[in-house]
């Protein structure tokens, strides 16, 4: 046999090597990203059997309360079977699709929340293109500058991380709504309603993305890969855009999963600032009226973004360094 021949052959046992490697990986990915959504699932449910007080009060309300009136509810409801067999149902109908019906509303949960979806995804999409775009610009404007520079951007940013979201919108509307009169007070009408909630969402994943952009391209622009861009004659904003930023993306990237957090627990407050329709008021609405059915369908909903975000990470990982891929 060839010497070519025997090149192709290994070639081809590598390459169905590495077919295999990432069949796995991606076989892995889906079990723990399903392992995640029924132990969220599993514990929503435990929180519905374990909250204070007894579903048929609130189903009931301010209505008559008879023996008759409660015990055909819980009929009604499924209340009157055994835990398991009601855990075992709510995870078949969970299969299907089916999210249960609101105690407060009297409408499938699924319809609640798919009518509210739409202005909390907008105004969370906006914040955090917000906080990446600020966070870039101030990164690169810095990174490497003079020390006052950066001491001047690292107190702005730590005062964008430390003061609370709620007071932040507070500021803003106070000083660009109520004084300036530049955008409206409340309302979710136009593109100029979703510049100061974006902003107030935005600007404390832009305080920490800074400060770790900054401090990666800092460590970038020292390594041995830089010094030889120097030495072929490539400018310092060339290395930082073409070499240095891209070294400074994965530890930037990993922070990804903590600002989804801070943007889904932050859409709650904002919205109630601003008096924005969305999954905030959702939410609000429903720990307080303990319509258990929309919370445990809110959770759930938050675990399935959390193992979007984790698998989309896992591929920008190996897009960012190519090392990975081989890894």
């Amino acid at each position: 046999m060839s010497e070519r021949a025997l090149s192709l052959g290994r070639r081809r046992a590598e390459k169905d090597r590495r077919g295999r490697r990432t069949g796995v990986a991606v076989a892995r990915r889906l079990a723990s990203g399903l392992a995640v959504l029924w132990a969220a699932a599993t514990a929503a449910y435990l929180a519905l059997l374990l909250a204070p007080g007894d579903v048929v009060d609130v189903l009931i309300g301010d209505g008559a309360d008879t023996p008759e009136i409660r015990a055909r509810i819980a009929a009604e409801w499924g209340l009157d079977r055994p835990a398991a067999v009601r855990y075992l149902t709510y995870l078949g109908r969970l299969l299907h699709g089916d999210l249960g019906r609101s105690y407060q509303l009297q409408r499938g949960v699924g319809e609640v929340l798919a009518s509210q979806i739409g202005p909390t995804a907008q105004l969370t999409l906006a914040a955090a293109a917000t906080g990446v775009v600020l966070a870039v610009a101030v990164a690169l404007a810095t990174a490497g500058r003079g020390a006052w520079a950066r001491r001047v951007a690292s107190g702005a940013e730590l005062v964008a991380v430390s003061v609370p979201p709620f007071v932040i919108g507070l500021l803003l509307l106070a000083v660009l709504s109520f004084r300036l009169g530049w955008f409206p007070v409340s309302g979710a009408q136009g593109w100029n309603a979703l510049v100061l909630p974006a902003l107030t969402l935005g600007l404390p994943i832009a305080g920490v993305l800074g400060q770790v952009l900054r401090e990666g391209l800092e460590r970038a622009m020292e390594q041995p890969f830089a010094v030889t861009a120097r030495a072929r004659g490539l400018t310092e904003r060339a290395l930082v855009a073409r070499h240095a930023l891209r070294h400074a993306l994965l530890p930037a990237v990993t922070l990804t999963g903590w600002f989804t957090g801070l943007l889904l627990s932050g859409a709650i407050i904002v919205e109630a600032v601003f008096g924005r329709p969305g999954l905030g008021q959702v939410t609000l609405l429903a720990v307080t009226g303990k319509d258990m059915p929309v919370v445990m369908a809110l959770v759930i909903l938050s675990a399935l973004v959390y193992v979007t975000v984790s698998t989309l990470l896992d591929i920008a990982y190996r897009l960012i360094d190519p090392r990975l891929r081989t890894g």
